[in-house]
């Protein structure tokens, strides 16, 4: 599944840095690795209600505001998928979840849900496995989730700043 994500970005003529490190599971963990490799962490939050799965992409020192997001796209009661979905539809654990995960989401479940703060930057995700982080350019992430045939949106915080 790794070398899935790999294969794929070789043939779309992506360019990526790559990492090896310890493993980590929360974007607390992760923060030596936006110091050593540079570029935007990013969290990513796997959420469903009663009909449709979200793969929320938020950086990672944003906090998540789950009422926020229902309001941006039009959706109730969102909670976080448990670990059986993660697997059942991402072949992801807990831990691992990226945006690389749609390769195994044939039936396009999961809709990818971008902050638009991270337009535009470099942007850090794990290659479906927590030992290891890739940074890509925004643009070619998007690139990736045309090539997948998956949908995503890019949400727009309600902002009177």
């Amino acid at each position: 599944m790794e070398q899935d994500v790999y294969s794929i970005l070789r043939d779309l003529n992506i360019d990526y840095n790559i990492m090896s490190h310890k493993a980590v599971y929360t974007s607390e963990e992760a923060m030596f690795i936006t110091k050593e490799l540079g570029g935007t962490g990013v969290k990513n939050l796997f959420l469903k209600n009663k009909k449709k799965f979200f793969l929320v992409l938020i950086p990672e020192d944003k906090k998540a505001n789950i009422k926020e997001i229902e309001s941006m796209i039009g959706e109730k009661n969102l909670s976080f998928a448990n670990a059986n979905y993660l697997k059942e539809i991402l072949g992801l654990t807990p831990g691992s979840v990226t945006p690389f995960g749609v390769i195994n989401d044939k039936d396009n479940k999961v809709t990818v849900l971008i902050d638009d703060t991270l337009v535009g930057k470099e942007v850090l995700f794990h290659p479906n496995v927590n030992t290891k982080t890739i940074k890509i350019n925004y643009n070619d992430l998007i690139k990736f989730l045309d090539s997948q045939n998956h949908k995503y949106k890019v949400l727009k915080e309600n902002s009177n700043e």
